[in-house]
């Protein structure tokens, strides 16, 4: 599947910034299922100064800088990817690996490196709850498999929790979004990685874009579409596998990876600091075009 994805993001100053230093997290990562033919990153003003690297975890990253002053940000990120089916999808149904023996599993092979056991522990979004272990008992079964735990906390998420665009903010504690019931797809993704690595298991938070279809009958509009959030988890015998509890499956060539983290702190797709002051408006358009 080939997909051409915009992503237009403004800030309209109340008053003019004389400075300003961003990180960028908007580019496709390239993974065995999934290719970035091309991204075209525009910005305006023109940075001063622009630099990129790949950090921890993997991700495309771009630092500018502007020192004119100015009291409107723009950035447009368009890029074309080719995305296949992952290949761990059709392994992992047939697993018989125990979620009861993933910790043992860690510590026997030494071959992992940190970029796993570091999934393992608590993180910015990701605290050590008991309201969450409380909340998700009944999903881990004794002996049963590691998919079929999968299976049910993700269901339970998708099935116990109101989608609610504007009802929570990303600073939105874990515990009270389980006591309403209702949050986005990074509450869902959240609450799902809380609770694997509460049990020890390595679970991922996954940035990038869903394309979203228009009611029957209704043309599509642009910059309709947003960003989205699911999940990673490890298989020892078997390696990362992700999950969707926001719509309750497994994402295949439809979900656009951006980035990987422990977290949405890891990979928010934009965020600095400006010289200024007063308050600002920000406007995010999305595009996901299939082509």
């Amino acid at each position: 599947m080939k997909y051409k994805i915009r992503h237009l993001t403004e800030y309209t100053y109340q008053e003019a910034v004389s400075v300003c230093h961003n990180r960028l997290c908007l580019s496709p990562i390239n993974r065995d299922h999934q290719k970035c033919l091309s991204l075209d990153l525009q910005i305006y003003p023109s940075p001063d100064d622009l630099t990129k690297r790949i950090d921890f975890f993997g991700n495309d990253l771009v630092f500018f800088s502007a020192y004119k002053e100015h009291d409107h940000l723009e950035i447009v990120s368009t890029s074309e990817v080719v995305i296949e089916s992952r290949a761990n999808v059709d392994l992992v149904t047939n697993s018989t690996f125990k979620w009861q023996d993933v910790k043992a599993a860690l510590a026997l092979n030494s071959k992992l490196n940190y970029n796993v056991i570091a999934y393992t522990l608590p993180s910015h979004h990701i605290p050590e709850s008991n309201i969450v272990k409380e909340f998700f008992k009944d999903c881990f079964k004794e002996n049963d498999t590691l998919w079929s735990a999968c299976n049910r906390v993700m269901t339970k998420i998708h099935k116990s929790l109101e989608f609610k665009p504007g009802f929570t903010t990303i600073n939105t504690p874990l515990d009270f979004v389980l006591k309403v019931k209702k949050g986005v797809c990074q509450d869902f993704a959240h609450v799902m990685i809380t609770c694997f690595r509460n049990m020890g298991i390595p679970a991922q938070y996954v940035s990038g874009y869903i394309e979203t279809l228009p009611p029957p009958g209704k043309e599509k509009l642009t910059g309709s579409d947003a960003s989205h959030a699911w999940v990673s988890i490890y298989f020892p015998t078997i390696g990362w596998v992700e999950f969707d509890p926001t719509n309750n499956f497994l994402p295949s060539d439809k979900h656009i990876t951006v980035a990987y983290g422990r977290d949405y702190q890891d990979v928010v797709p934009i965020k600095g600091i400006i010289f200024s002051s007063g308050n600002h408006i920000l406007d995010v358009k999305v595009s996901v075009e299939k082509i």
